[in-house]
């Protein structure tokens, strides 16, 4: 049993009922009481027995229990002072030891529930004769449920009532801790508007100051990412004004210098393109943080998109001394957006090959496996390069992480295109990592889930209708 709501239901209700049930068992145990109607029920067979006998003596005081039995499916015997039965029948012992005002010697563990069905009533005459009728009452369900005996009705009135208690309570304590368990959900998942408290006012129990606590935290965190995403979006948005000057006057001073001046020029024009580029990145970067990116979902082949990254990264590996291979076991179709998937795949295979040994190759492969949650598409990206140190693996997708700042100088990374790959893979529900490969090098792996059948059946010159779009989405 999982859940702290049905752990707490039920040891309450199961601890409630059966000290209700005990306390009023034991309380009829030690008092039973009759009540008015079977004293009066019992006196007035009595004192007809005692006429049945005045009139008939022992034929007429069988005959009439004969007929209180039959009618009633119980047993009675009438005895005198001394004990002798008066009319004429069998009888047993403890009927004869009750009479004579002895307590019946039953045993066992209900020998209590046998003593009280067994009852005597004297009666005396007018003309002042003294007996003694004993019966016994019948075992029957009404014996448990009777008012006079043990209450039944008003154990399960308790223990329903002590259900309906325990229920609230249980719901009670256990609410904040679901909305907690909720929110922190929704928060570990990217939504920074999540609260714990929503609309009701937090209590001001240890519970209440922990929904309280965390309210506070997730309005902590929600304040400091956006306010790091408006720092970025502003902090690129006002570069990119000097930045265009300053291309401006680059190229007039290209037209009025010499060749003297060209190298300079040329470096400078290099490193304004490294700053447009880290601006651009930078932006979509902010974009992608604030939720702007969010473009309607269509599907995209992946395989396609594989190979014209691999075509033009092959082109561009020409001038680095490396190669990049493709290879495409099969051909899945995800919904997302073509142009951040584009970004995502990219990054990855351009970092490779930033980092890959010369004269060696970048691999991409690109299959579909089936998973818990249904169909996915992996995209591997494996180099030769020198790999990175284990402690630094969860790291990779941090903006603006370097392993080695000298090494980035060198090849001219930043420290978005992965950053940016994780936050596109996420915005597609899928998951990217990284690890070292046991031959050296590193591998990047990229699954995304694939999508249905039905849509995946199409081809890009049909239209979707927007049913599967709409299923394929959810």
């Amino acid at each position: 049993m999982r859940s702290l709501f049905l752990k707490i239901f039920l040891s309450y209700w199961a601890a409630q009922a059966l000290f209700v049930v005990l306390a009023i068992l034991v309380t009829s145990a030690i008092h039973p009481q009759d009540s008015p109607r079977f004293e009066y029920f019992r006196a007035t067979t009595a004192d007809q027995a005692a006429q049945a006998f005045a009139r008939g003596g022992e034929a007429e005081l069988r005959k009439y229990l004969e007929v209180f039995e039959k009618s009633l499916h119980t047993r009675a015997f009438f005895f005198d002072p001394s004990g002798q039965e008066l009319s004429g029948r069998p009888f047993p012992q403890w009927a004869r030891t009750l009479a004579l005002g002895a307590p019946s010697k039953s045993s066992g563990i209900f020998a209590w529930l046998i003593s009280d069905r067994r009852v005597t009533q004297p009666v005396t005459t007018a003309s002042g004769q003294h007996f003694v009728l004993v019966f016994e009452r019948p075992v029957t369900p009404r014996l448990w449920f009777s008012p006079s005996r043990t209450p039944g009705i008003g154990i399960l009135v308790a223990i329903i009532s002590s259900g309906l208690v325990c229920f609230f309570l249980a719901r009670y304590l256990t609410s904040p801790v679901i909305r907690l368990r909720a929110a922190t959900q929704r928060l570990a998942s990217g939504d920074l508007t999540a609260r714990a408290g929503g609309s009701r006012k937090p209590g001001s129990d240890e519970i209440g100051q922990l929904v309280r606590d965390f309210d506070g935290m997730a309005g902590r965190l929600e304040n400091l990412v956006n306010a790091q995403s408006r720092l970025l979006n502003d902090i690129s948005h006002e570069l990119r004004s000097p930045l265009a000057r300053l291309n401006v006057a680059l190229g007039l001073a290209r037209q009025r210098t010499g060749p003297e001046a060209e190298s300079a020029i040329n470096r400078i024009e290099l490193e304004a393109n490294r700053l447009n580029e880290l601006i651009g990145r930078l932006l979509v970067l902010a974009r992608m943080e604030g939720g702007e990116e969010q473009s309607p979902l269509e599907p995209v082949q992946l395989d396609k998109l594989v190979q014209e990254i691999v075509k033009d990264a092959e082109f561009e590996a020409q001038g680095r001394n490396c190669r990049v291979r493709c290879e495409i076991g099969e051909h899945p179709v995800v919904m997302g957006t073509a142009n951040l998937l584009h970004s995502a795949v990219e990054n990855v295979v351009r970092n490779a090959m930033r980092y890959t040994g010369e004269d060696t190759e970048v691999e991409v492969r690109l299959d579909q496996v089936t998973a818990a949650n249904g169909a996915e598409a992996v995209i591997r990206v494996s180099d030769e390069g020198p790999g990175v140190p284990e402690s630094a693996l969860d790291k990779l997708f941090r903006p603006f992480y370097r392993i080695d700042d000298a090494r980035v100088r060198q090849t001219g990374g930043v420290g978005l295109g992965l950053s940016i790959t994780d936050r596109a893979v996420r915005l597609h529900r899928g998951s990217v990592k990284a690890a070292n490969r046991s031959g050296g090098g590193l591998v990047v792996e990229i699954r995304l889930p694939v999508a249905s059948r039905s849509v995946a059946a199409y081809t890009e010159d049909e239209p979707i209708p927007e049913s599967e779009t709409s299923t394929a989405r959810s």
